[in-house]
Formats: C-alpha cells, structure tokens, sequence
C-alpha cells in the first residue's frame, strides 16, 4: 500500500488507481498508468506501467509532482475475482498456484522480484481464462522452485489427484522454472493411471513486465488442461522466443536450456506432444496417451526416498565422493557421464577410477544409475571397454532418459517399492521417459 501521505495528497489532487498520471521531479518526467502499490517494500514509491508495457517505480519527494493526465478504470487494476465457474457450457479444471515467477512482481525499491501471496492477482490479468474453462484455484504454496523439495512434489501430487478424482477435466500448475522439469517428473511417476491432462506453466519474466510470458502460457496451459485428451502430465511453456504458441511436452521429456530465453523449455529425445495457440488450437505433433471414456481414479503413489544422489563425473573427479554417500547411508546413485555413460576406469592416476568404488557400493546394496552429461542421445554399456567394465561394476545404463528424470525416478521407486524392484525397473519405461528411437534433432534457435 502506499504511504498515508501519498494516499491524502492522491485524494487531493483527485487521482485514482488507474487514471494516467504524469510524474515529474529532479529533472525527469515520466506518464504512465499509476498501479497499485504491493504491501512490500517503500511506501512512497509510486509505481507507474508506462506506455511500452514496463512499470517503473518513482521515489516521490518534497521536489516531486504528481498530476492526472486522463482518468482511468480502476476495476482493471483493483484485482476483482473472476468469474470462472459458472458458466455450464465449459469445463471445469482446478489450477494449483505453488509460487515463480509467474505468479511474481518486481519490487521497484530492491529491483528484486518477490511472489504475489495472492493468485488471484495473477488470474485477474488473465480475463480470457473466464471463457476458457470454469477454474477452481487453489493456493497450495508460494515457493521458489530452487527451494522445492520431494515433500512439496508429493503436496502437489495428492492436490491433483483429488481434484482429479472429485471431477475436474485436467490440472494446470503454476510453477517456478527453475525445477518445473523436476516436478513434472514426479507427478508423471506419482499419478497412477492418470486420465487427463495435468499442466505445469510458469514465466520466464514476472507478469508485470510488457515482455512477459505469464498470460500466454496461462491461457494456453488452460486450453491444454480443458479442451486436449491427453492423459499425461507436461510442461507448457513457449515454443518460440515470439508469442506464436507453447510447446506441451512430455513431463519426463523436457529440459530448462536456457536461463532467460521465454522459449528455455525443450524437448530431449521428443517431439512435443502439441502445440497450441492463443486461440486454443491444438497442433498435435507426436504419440501420446489418450483420455480415456472409461472413468478410474487416479491412484496416488507418492513415496519418495530422499537418500538419492545426482553425481557428475569429470576428468579428475575423485570416485571417494561415492563412499561419501555411501557413508551417509544413501539408497541410490545416478551417474552423469561422459558421451555414451562413461566414468574414468582407467586413468594413469590409478586412484581416480570409479569402477572398484561403484562396485563396492553396488556390492553393499546401493542402485547405482548411469547417464550422460550429453543430455540428447543414449548410454550404451557395450560400445566401449570401458563402459563394460562399468556395467561389469553394478551399474544400470538408463537408455535415453535425462539424469534429472533418472534421479527422480531412482528416489520414487526407491520410496515406493524397495532397491531389489527398484534396479529392475530403473531402466524400464514406466511414463515416457524411455523412447526407443530417437525423435528431435537437438539444435536451439
């Protein structure tokens, strides 16, 4: 909110949120639509959304001025609840809000970003959603993905699977980006016999910069989650740096390549499953499962073993990281090698081979994955001496899928069905994250 001072002198000068204002002092002026002001940060920051579609915020002085331009409409910016659920001729979906950038806004004082703690700011931007599907949301949580963890996923698992089975078409997921492909693998892997769409979306750029991603992707993520019959969870992000459509892929087929691009999530080893547009056309590019008529519950498999590491190989790493884990009573290892799933074996330095330090864990009842760095392609146990000598060692070679999935998938089977089914499933596909043939070339734009 803003100060006391401002909100009197606002009242005086008959100004209200909405109206166009122009602000003046210390040599600048700047015209814009005045906001609402967040209840973080500096009370006596007016904060404006200029013409190019940027809010910028204004530390307003004794040398400052303030004047109105034009009025405005304030209902636009008061952050009025949406009517998404009564209109009978569209289907209902429940949106589970959990936090990102999606549902974020700059602080104009720190020019940080910091997340709304009300997702109802975040659907009022969005009006089309109205007429898209009847929404039910939920604010289950407002994390940073960095700071996600396996109790969040199985948070956001059993949420889904009740809205699922109490009759909603499909889940949308507001999600951070940072580990959306993390979670995306989970849930593919917790929700059993899934039979709708379950979406995962978020922003690259926070929702109140003109450049943001957030709108396009909640819109397409609901048409998605409403309108498509695929049964699998997925990310839906940008397919293009340009708002011409998302990508929906496959939830344990997608990867963050980028750190800031609006088109960072990719494909591995994949098409995407569809593409849509704005509009809600869907383009569907690849095989997927499909929404069945018969109606099952989706049964909820949410153990998790959190003693899984991820551990990359490189030239000189030191193998006794694996007696670490080991050491601190961890159930299972994956591997990041090198090319086609190798780990130094045979170096000059005869105490930087991994292959005595695998076996021994293997030996003491540890499952140990192994993937590549490559992050496009598949490890091959038998194309080299070596990676025989690694497969020799105790390690299950995990085809095509990405370490990320692999480290996912290892803690879930670990958590929910024990190390001995574990190392036979390991390499098995169970939602899509094994493909026996290569689909997508891997270069980016």
């Amino acid at each position: 909110m803003y100060s006391k001072e401002l909100i009197d002198l606002f009242k005086g000068l008959g100004i209200n949120i909405g109206d166009a204002v122009r602000v003046s002092g210390s040599g600048d002026v700047q015209e814009g639509i005045l906001m609402p002001r967040a209840d973080v940060g500096d009370s006596d920051v007016i904060v404006i959304k200029r013409k190019d579609g940027y809010n910028i915020g204004i530390r307003f002085n004794k040398e400052s001025r303030i004047e109105r331009v034009s009025p405005g409409h304030p209902g636009n910016f008061l952050f009025p609840k949406l009517d998404t659920g009564t209109n009978k001729s569209l289907k209902p979906i429940a949106m589970l809000y959990t936090g990102g950038t999606i549902g974020s806004k700059v602080d104009y004082v720190s020019g940080g970003v910091y997340m709304l703690t009300k997702p109802e700011e975040l659907l009022s931007e969005v009006p089309e959603l109205q007429d898209i599907a009847n929404i039910d949301i939920s604010n289950l949580m407002s994390i940073a993905s960095e700071d996600m963890t396996y109790v969040e996923w199985q948070k956001i698992a059993e949420k889904a699977a009740d809205a699922l089975n109490k009759g909603a078409n499909g889940i949308v997921i507001t999600h951070g980006t940072d580990t959306m492909h993390y979670t995306s693998a989970a849930l593919s892997f917790m929700l059993k016999g899934l039979n709708a769409p379950v979406v995962l979306t978020g922003a690259q750029r926070s929702s109140d910069r003109g450049s943001s991603d957030a709108f396009m992707n909640l819109i397409c993520s609901a048409y998605a989650a409403s309108r498509s019959d695929i049964a699998e969870v997925g990310v839906c992000m940008h397919s293009a740096s340009s708002d011409s459509t998302d990508s929906f892929i496959r939830g344990t087929k997608v990867r963050k390549m980028h750190t800031s691009r609006r088109d960072a999530f990719r494909p591995v080893n994949n098409l995407p499953i569809c593409e849509i547009d704005i509009k809600g056309n869907i383009r569907y590019l690849s095989e997927y499962k499909k929404v069945s008529e018969e109606k099952k519950k989706v049964e909820l498999v949410s153990g998790f073993e959190p003693k899984v590491a991820l551990i990359k190989a490189y030239p000189n790493s030191d193998p006794e990281v694996i007696d670490y884990y080991l050491g601190k009573g961890y159930k299972g290892i994956v591997l990041e090698g090198t090319g086609l799933g190798h780990v130094p074996s045979s170096p000059s330095i005869r105490e930087l081979s991994w292959i005595s330090h695998v076996k021994s864990a293997v030996d003491f009842g540890m499952v140990v994955g192994a993937t590549s760095q490559c992050i496009y392609g598949r490890v091959n146990e038998s194309v080299y001496r070596n990676l025989r000598l690694l497969h020799g060692a105790g390690a299950i070679y995990c085809e095509d899928m990405l370490p990320e999935v692999a480290y996912v998938k290892l803690g879930f089977l670990l958590g929910n069905y024990g190390a001995d089914k574990a190392k036979r499933m390991l390499n098995a596909n169970i939602a899509g994250e094994i493909t026996e043939r290569t689909e997508l070339d891997f270069a980016m734009e």
